[in-house]
């Protein structure tokens, strides 16, 4: 009846099949809506947990929308299941456009699959808002100029890595370059992240040296050839930047090993995520340098906090990083539709986000989060953590803290 009764007051339309999230569409009628959203997650299979967060995250961005503006724009919204592949998520975009009239595509996990689907948005016609496919070659490279991104990307991640590196290990420093390993998923965004890497340590002047580059395929079962060679590579830091169960099956198997008594394992872009927290509950190892793209006990602000347990409310959990982005990526379009005169042109649309300016939940006190107008990414303050004994947050009993925190290397 609860569930029954939230969806009511939303307009939802959930259809399920088999026990799995099917096409869902809410939020403003298709009669009624100033604007038609597509969105594109996992809801099935891998990455399942994160498609699911992801709509909890929507539906409070409509809440939050009807609280935020007099007169709120009325925004459709329909979800559809990615499957984590390519070519259905090609075909589900185009589908949006040509059937249901979306002006706006949002969301997407991967990487690989976004950087596809923005090399039809320009011929189709509309905007794609990104939020959570981190590779910086969307905003560098590949920028299609009807992409935005509203949650941190592999360069603005690894700029606040090799600032905590510097910040951190200077007892090494100071004698000798440090040992570093790189592990990451075999496709797009584990190689972005080591190219990253590599530039942003020459930015900061810090002195390593390569041991271990390894390369792992996605959804791999069995780590122990790759930890049996950084246990022979003997790094004094290992960059693993590895995401979701990847993450959480290499930190279950370290743990038959010695590799952290020797070396200290960090996880810049998403190891800090709460579901890898509550997943590994006592199993998480201390002392693991961790960050992610939202954090359920930092910043500790009214936003953020109201955020949390707003979502704990809605979904019986708490949220994993990915709930932040498509809220954020549903506020982002509402604030275009608020802010860019009429008619909406796609052209006013484009100039309107690249003067967004606006309060996340992951924002400190006294900074909002602003999208860069040349390489469409929103700039955010990026915080980086160690684990410590925590319960405030049950079932994990570990959480980030001793943390340190980077404001965007371009912020004015």
């Amino acid at each position: 009846m609860r569930k029954r009764l939230t969806f009511a007051a939303f307009g939802l339309l959930f259809l399920w099949s088999h026990g799995a999230f099917a096409r869902q569409e809410f939020g403003a009628s298709k009669a009624d809506a100033d604007a038609h959203v597509g969105c594109l997650y996992p809801l099935s299979g891998y990455g399942v947990d994160f498609g699911k967060d992801s709509v909890v995250g929507i539906q409070l961005a409509l809440e939050d929308i009807n609280a935020l503006y007099e007169d709120p724009p009325k925004i459709h919204v329909i979800i559809d299941d990615t499957k984590l592949k390519t070519s259905r998520s090609l075909r589900l975009v185009r589908d949006f456009v040509k059937q249901d009239k979306v002006q706006y595509i949002c969301g997407i996990v991967s990487s690989g699959i976004a950087l596809e689907v923005t090399k039809i948005i320009e011929e189709l016609g509309v905007i794609f808002v990104g939020t959570d496919n981190a590779s910086s070659r969307l905003t560098g490279a590949a920028l299609q100029r009807n992409y935005f991104r509203m949650t941190n990307n592999t360069a603005q991640t690894m700029d606040a890595a090799a600032q905590y590196i510097k910040d951190s290990f200077q007892g090494i420093l100071e004698d000798r370059p440090l040992r570093i390993a790189f592990i990451g998923p075999d496709y797009d965004y584990g190689y972005q992240n080591w190219r990253d890497f590599r530039r942003a340590m020459a930015d900061q002047d810090v002195a390593y040296t390569t041991v271990a580059a390894l390369w792992p395929n996605l959804f791999e079962v069995d780590f122990s050839t790759y930890i049996n060679s950084l246990l022979n590579a003997k790094p004094d830091l290992i960059v693993n930047e590895q995401w979701g169960d990847d993450f959480i099956t290499f930190l279950r198997q370290v743990q038959d090993t010695d590799l952290l008594k020797y070396s200290k394992l960090a996880n810049f872009g998403s190891g800090g995520d709460y579901d890898v927290l509550k997943e590994l509950g006592d199993d998480m190892p201390l002392g693991l340098i961790l960050s992610a793209r939202h954090h359920v006990n930092w910043p500790n602000t009214k936003e953020n906090k109201r955020f949390v347990q707003r979502f704990y409310q809605r979904a019986g959990h708490y949220p994993s990083y990915v709930a932040q982005g498509a809220y954020s990526g549903i506020l982002a379009i509402a604030y275009a539709l608020k802010h860019t005169p009429p008619p909406h042109t796609i052209d006013k649309v484009r100039e309107t986000l690249g003067g967004l300016r606006f309060k996340l939940p992951e924002d400190p006190d006294g900074f909002s989060s602003y999208m860069d107008p040349e390489n469409h990414q929103i700039e955010q303050v990026i915080s980086i953590g160690q684990t410590v004994a925590d319960e405030r947050f049950p079932p994990a009993t570990r959480l980030l803290g001793n943390w340190r925190n980077y404001l965007p290397i371009r912020h004015p």
